[in-house]
């Protein structure tokens, strides 16, 4: 008798869904163009909106972006991948294709050679590639909103561009001349293919025909609709990962996270093309990412990146995946609590929003592991965790969503309250930290380029040192304009001292700067005297004389590389005002000039 009943309801209900008009009904009427137009609209604020508080940070590029600045300008001058003409081929950088993009703007034009509208391309240009990766990464939660809440996918696009412009640790190094913006993207991206392809976008309330030819819920017969197995699904997600793994070594992790959720999303009668799906998966990934590997050790003789030696990234270890709790920390602990709860709500309830969400947390988790497994970082403001403030708005901005829809009148109003005031609670957290970090974000390409290159090319010209070699640890403005040869005393582009940081060797580091190399200059300070052992007895003892001092370092040269020691003594009078000044007055937000290129750059 009930099912009588709810079968005859069943069709009392498709008889009314059959009289929706059909503009109304069909995907490309009306209704359906206003929802994109809606769409696109909340992309465009929210990006604004996030533009708007990048605007903060000026001209501010971060000193390491610049290492991959110039090895772009070597690359594109058909140099091959080196620091500087003459060096040997190392790799200096971790993200070839956010070189590649660099390396195609030179080419093209765009970057490295001037200025438009009075701001240098070295600025421009990257910052231009991160609004429209920004862009693009919000265009990625709306595809996947609608998918889940059609209707909504605005407001979940807004919801989420609100919370990344309210986390300066996502703006900040966005727009800092580094990978993070494509990192971002590509998360984004592999979230959306998963959501799409778990089968959210299967319409709710369709519904099947049974044995005595009554209606019953989709629910009743089978399955959501899914294109999880689908040819399409598996290549773009590979495609995906292998581009996540050309942008940040740790991105790598991402192509765990379609076959993760393919076992998830597993029915026994898909095992034959889940298998298949999965095969494709795996072939797509390793065969193109094997051949770089190859072309890698062929190139370099290593299997990682240089950088990764230098930094001497160890095993990991359990206990180091409790530093994920300092991206709670930063990002609140109130709006973390209701978005979890948000979450766990959707999660309780069967549905399509239920399997979108396990489909977003998969790559949430896994790029949660990678930060957490990952060396500490000595810049300000997780600049590795980029990927998941992505993921992590994203899921808190659908579940929202999803949950608004689930609630009545006073759920709604409780729903906002809570996180306005998580959102609230959580920028007045972090207000006096970041706005230490717009007043002076991390060492800036500018500074650099100034302090060292500029500074240095000046001493050897008033030394009489035509072609010298200078040490020392902050490369990236150094490379764009020294006239001199360059000793990384990071390891970064160098593979000697690489190997001596990831042996624990700083004997053998000292010894090959010291003794093999000898530079003719060097510069040292702040832990790079301690980590190397480049202490002034040291120093001393191996026959360098201060030129300028500086906390604990500062400018050296060998004294016996200068025949006049009478020009030591000038060349210390001359320095001590200037570099007094420019550190004390140091401006990481402000520009350096057109062009940074050996003899060009800010006069001192």
């Amino acid at each position: 008798m009930n099912a009588t009943l709810f079968a005859l309801l069943d069709n009392r209900r498709s008889d009314r869904a059959s009289t929706v008009p059909a503009a109304r009904a069909s995907p490309g009427g009306p209704a359906s163009r206003v929802r994109r137009w809606a769409d696109a609209a909340a992309v465009l604020a929210a990006t604004a909106l996030i533009a708007v508080r990048a605007a903060g940070l000026g001209r501010w590029i971060v000193d390491d972006a610049a290492v991959t600045f110039a090895y772009a300008r070597s690359v594109d001058e058909g140099l091959g991948p080196v620091q500087l003409p003459g060096a040997a081929p190392v790799e200096g950088y971790s993200n070839p294709s956010w070189l590649a993009l660099m390396t195609l703007g030179r080419r093209l034009g765009l970057f490295d050679h001037g200025a438009f509208l009075g701001v240098s391309d070295l600025v421009l240009y990257p910052k231009a590639l991160a609004l429209l990766c920004t862009a693009g990464t919000l265009a990625c939660i709306a595809w996947a909103a609608r998918a889940v809440v059609p209707g909504r996918a605005w407001a979940v696009t807004l919801l989420a561009g609100t919370v990344l412009a309210a986390n300066l640790s996502y703006v900040a190094w966005s727009f800092s001349g580094l990978e993070n913006p494509l990192y971002g993207l590509t998360a984004a991206a592999t979230a959306a293919v998963l959501v799409r392809g778990v089968g959210a976008r299967g319409p709710a309330g369709v519904r099947g025909v049974t044995r005595d030819g009554l209606t019953a819920p989709r629910t009743a017969l089978a399955a959501p609709r899914t294109e999880l197995t689908s040819p399409r699904t598996a290549l773009a997600a590979a495609a995906l990962a292998l581009l996540a793994a050309l942008t940040r070594p740790d991105g790598a992790v991402l192509a765990a996270a379609y076959p993760l959720v393919l076992v998830l999303f597993l029915r026994r009668r898909d095992l034959a093309r889940s298998v298949r799906a999965l095969a494709l998966h795996a072939a797509a990934v390793a065969v193109p990412y094997g051949a770089f590997l190859l072309w890698r050790h062929a190139v370099f003789g290593l299997w990682v990146p240089n950088t990764a030696v230098a930094k001497a990234q160890q095993t990991p270890r359990l206990s180091q995946l409790a530093r994920t709790g300092d991206l709670l920390t930063y990002a609140g602990w109130a709006f973390a609590l209701i978005g979890a709860l948000c979450a766990g709500a959707v999660l309780a309830r069967p549905g399509k929003g239920r399997r979108a969400l396990v489909a977003l947390l998969v790559p949430l988790l896994l790029t949660l592991l990678a930060y957490g497994v990952l060396g500490r970082d000595w810049m300000a403001l997780y600049r590795f965790a980029t990927p998941v403030w992505v993921l992590a708005a994203a899921v808190a901005a659908l579940s929202a969503v999803v949950l608004w829809e689930a609630e009545r009148a006073r759920g709604r109003a409780v729903l906002v309250t809570a996180l306005t005031g998580a959102l609230v609670l959580a920028h007045a957290g972090q207000a006096g930290r970041e706005a230490s970090f717009e007043a002076h974000p991390t060492l800036s390409m500018c500074f650099v380029a100034e302090r060292y290159g500029q500074v240095f090319n000046t001493y050897a010209q008033r030394l009489g040192l035509r072609h010298a070699t200078v040490a020392l640890p902050d490369l990236g403005g150094t490379l764009l304009t020294t006239r001199l040869r360059v000793l990384d005393l990071a390891g970064l582009t160098d593979r000697r001292v690489a190997d001596a940081y990831a042996a624990g060797d700083t004997r053998a580091l000292r010894d090959h700067v010291l003794r093999a190399e000898r530079p003719e200059f060097l510069h040292v300070h702040a832990a790079w005297v301690n980590k190397p052992g480049l202490t002034l007895a040291r120093l001393a003892e191996a026959g360098y004389v201060p030129l300028y001092r500086q906390q604990n370092g500062g400018d050296f040269v060998r004294a016996d590389a200068v025949h006049d020691a009478a020009r030591i003594t000038a060349v210390r009078a001359w320095a001590k005002p200037r570099l007094d000044r420019l550190i004390a007055g140091q401006d990481h937000t402000g520009g350096c000039g057109a062009t940074l290129t050996p003899g060009q750059g800010a006069a001192l």
